[in-house]
């Protein structure tokens, strides 16, 4: 019986912990939302000749980041992309500068779909994680999630313009 009673308690000891050490963790997480607007810089593709409109390319976006509080942050993406048709893989590393000078690197991997040709795509999904950040930014940890839409590619284009949407939830570590 006193082992029960024991096996009961400290059951009840785990679970008001783990509410307790959750909880601390959910004050700490921000969110920062952002609208996205980007541009291609450069483009290197090469068809891989396999099956038709197969290609892989190295590109460079860059992009104004929006953000809910006012605040703007100018981006440089290195990206490479497996697409067949306008629609495959990508993977990406952005590297986000603030007014301040304050910086957040994240890599992110995702889908571009809706495509046609090589190099002419509609839509795009990525997911993935902060690698680091400096000044104010400095010890952050977390996530990023974006959504984005691109417009026809014009003449003399590298490859469409684009908007969207994007979250980070993120902690930084107490000062």
């Amino acid at each position: 019986m006193a082992t029960r009673k024991l096996i009961w308690v400290l059951l009840g000891i785990l679970v008001i912990a783990a509410w307790v050490l959750g909880s601390a963790n959910q004050v700490g997480a921000e969110t920062m939302k952002c609208k996205v607007y980007t541009y291609v810089a450069k483009v290197e593709r090469s068809l891989v000749g396999d099956v038709e409109g197969h290609a892989m390319a190295l590109t460079i976006r860059r992009a104004f980041y929006v953000f809910e509080n006012g605040e703007i942050a100018t981006a440089r993406a290195s990206i490479t992309s497996d697409t067949t048709q306008g629609s495959g893989t990508i993977l990406q590393y952005i590297f986000l500068t603030f007014s301040d000078g304050s910086t957040i690197l994240t890599k992110q991997q995702g889908t571009i779909g809706g495509g046609t040709a090589v190099g002419v795509y509609t839509s795009a999904e990525v997911t993935g994680e902060i690698v680091r950040g400096t000044g104010r930014f400095q010890g952050i940890k977390g996530t990023q999630t974006s959504t984005f839409k691109f417009f026809p590619v014009e003449v003399g284009e590298g490859g469409p313009k684009g908007i969207g949407e994007s979250t980070f939830s993120y902690t930084l570590p107490s000062k």
